[in-house]
């Protein structure tokens, strides 16, 4: 299947017309004397490459801004509706997809869970999904210009699934299938990496460029900014710290090993030691991390399994703010949803534990967009792929 507005990867000349885009983009409305003063491109090449990205539907211009003497300026604004995008967060036990604006505006959303599904049968929800999603598209010139998803697993520059532990997956050209199926652009990315983007582009962390985001969920993965920019490793595979051990002698993990991190701190871990307490939610309802948060309030066994919870969530986060010395930790996935009994835990274990010096300025957050973070971090990759431009002359 083609959708029926695809991305034409020819729109937009390359030259310095990606840092004038840029610019608009960054800085709505703008005039073009301000563009040339801030990318140094003289006064002709600008207007130039204005008129393209004009005809091009790309930006638009609007009504006079302030004067600093003379003539009052035409503003550019960039059109966030010249096109729209796809990002998919595809959890272990859940699948949910956004469609968005080129500036991440939500359309459209929808969520689907489920438990224990085959590959075959999670692909196919996935194409139905996005099928879906393409269907509420609303008219533009660009339509759907990337499809991003977010997986948790290990995923290499190419795009591959090489291993997702919890959904027992190995070597999966999920990219491949996708772009086959609709015909535009796919970018497949490791959950965290994109929730770190997704809270830097959107959430609590876009005004720091040093952000470790702790992605705890069914597994934990962790996602890296460093200097303002997504830190990927040698081959795509930084951020497995779910899988960095805290005790040597531990339980065994999917992924091979002993002790890791995720057997102790994840929504699993939550769910599988309040089954051992026998804790019970309302009467016809799974015992799940909604319904345990309800019992905190009422159960104190449940408030305390949180705190369990906090607290080893706060032993792997020292171990990486030692690593990296952050600006920011940002915890997201859904059991951000329950920070009002995991915050005091994971900072109480931080400020006993962390040194001194690496405390100093160092904030700990709870993502703003919870699941949606890693969802709106894939779109963001798929925007910036549509609107990239060779930065030649």
């Amino acid at each position: 299947m083609t959708l029926n507005h695809t991305w034409n990867q020819h729109v937009v000349k390359r030259g310095n017309k990606s840092i004038v885009l840029q610019v608009i983009k960054d800085n709505t409305p703008i005039s073009r004397a301000d563009i040339a003063k801030t990318t140094g491109l003289n006064k002709s090449t600008v207007s130039s490459l204005v008129s393209e990205l004009l005809v091009e539907n790309l930006i638009y211009e609007s009504g006079p801004g302030e004067s600093s003497g003379g003539r009052r300026p035409v503003m550019l604004l960039f059109n966030e509706l010249a096109g729209f995008s796809i990002g998919i967060d595809l959890g272990v036990n859940y699948m949910l997809g956004i469609l968005t604006d080129l500036n991440g505006n939500i359309v459209k959303e929808e969520k689907l869970n489920f438990f224990d599904l085959t590959y075959e049968k999670i692909e196919s929800q996935l194409i139905s999904m996005i099928k879906s999603l393409s269907m509420n598209t609303p008219s533009c010139k660009y339509g759907v210009v990337g499809i991003g998803i977010g997986v948790p697993g290990i995923v290499n520059k190419e795009g591959e699934i090489l291993l997702a532990p919890n959904l027992g997956w190995k070597n999966i050209n999920l990219k491949t299938i996708i772009e086959d199926e609709f015909g535009i652009p796919v970018i497949i990315e490791n959950e965290a990496n994109a929730g770190a983007y997704g809270e830097k582009k959107f959430g609590v962390g876009h005004a720091f460029d040093n952000i470790v985001y702790v992605s705890a969920g069914i597994g934990i993965g962790v996602g890296l900014i460093l200097n303002g920019e997504l830190y990927q490793g040698h081959d795509g595979f930084s951020g497995e710290m779910g899988h960095m051990t805290i005790d040597v002698n531990g339980l065994e993990c999917r992924c091979g090993n002993k002790g890791c991190w995720e057997l102790y701190a994840s929504e699993k871990t939550l769910i599988n030691r309040a089954e051992e307490l026998k804790l019970n939610p309302q009467k016809g309802k799974e015992l799940c991390l909604e319904e345990l948060m309800k019992l905190a309030d009422k159960d104190p066994r449940s408030t305390h399994l949180f705190e369990e919870i906090g607290t080893y969530l706060g032993i792997g986060i020292n171990n990486i703010i030692n690593t990296f010395n952050p600006e920011q930790v940002i915890i997201g996935n859904r059991l951000a949803s329950a920070k009002q009994w995991l915050r005091e835990p994971v900072n109480k274990h931080i400020k006993q534990h962390t040194q001194k010096f690496q405390q100093k300025g160092l904030r700990v957050d709870f993502s703003e967009h919870s699941t949606h973070s890693s969802a709106l971090g894939v779109v963001a990759f798929t925007v910036e792929n549509f609107l990239q431009i060779d930065l030649v002359n």
